[in-house]
């Protein structure tokens, strides 16, 4: 009797050892993090995309585009080239949302500092208002590290595209024209390839706090 029950409890120890690495195993695969989405303009709501491209269901990627920074400086997609970055946008006399997503755009600099893989990109939506000088300006009071940040001005109508065709991130309220205005909480997560991989509420540190570790997760796409 005694025998039988010395090779019961091998026989449990054994089977426990089993399951506590089966478990172990089960906890790992489920564990594993998932790569981030990446947006298409038919999964986005059709209130911030462009009619023309609402049905567009993979392959969409940033535009080609050329604007000018706070220092006079042509930016181009080049100079966001195997970079990931967030992008917005924003006008330098807004007194409302405006100055919240700024000061959370400052967090995220702070956090990238020294990371070479990662950069900003902020565009005006009252170009006319918002000159290389004014840009500038504003860069030196809010902090902008100018080799994290671009603020960028340029034509109207190419801006407001971007915002609908490329970034998929504003309510429609005209195309670019003089009286035209748009306005967004959104923050962008653009990479490498320059597709969308996440949309985040500027003005909430939550979702900033969201967007950090989404840069984490991005960026081991590329080890």
């Amino acid at each position: 009797m005694l025998d039988f029950f010395k090779g019961y409890k091998k026989f449990a120890i054994g089977f426990g050892i089993l399951c506590a690495v089966i478990i172990a195993i089960i906890y790992s695969v489920l564990n594993v993090e998932k790569p981030l989405p990446i947006y298409q303009p038919s999964q986005v709501d059709t209130t911030l995309v462009d009619s023309t491209i609402q049905y567009v269901k993979k392959y969409h990627k940033i535009a080609d585009f050329s604007l000018t920074n706070q220092n006079g400086k042509t930016i181009t997609q080049n100079d966001y080239k195997d970079k990931i970055y967030v992008a917005d946008f924003f006008f330098t006399t807004c007194q409302t949302i405006c100055p919240i997503m700024t000061d959370h755009m400052l967090t995220i600099q702070k956090e990238i500092i020294t990371d070479d893989e990662v950069k900003l990109l902020s565009h005006s939506v009252t170009p006319v208002i918002d000159s290389v000088a004014q840009l500038k300006k504003y860069a030196l009071q809010k902090g902008v590290n100018d080799k994290k940040w671009n603020l960028v001005t340029g034509d109207k109508k190419q801006i407001y595209e971007l915002a609908r065709k490329s970034y998929l991130a504003v309510k429609s309220d005209g195309n670019g024209d003089k009286y035209d205005m748009i306005h967004t909480e959104n923050f962008m997560l653009i990479d490498k390839k320059r597709q969308i991989r996440g949309f985040y509420d500027g003005t909430n540190p939550e979702a900033i706090s969201e967007l950090l570790n989404d840069i984490k997760t991005l960026k081991k796409e590329y080890k």
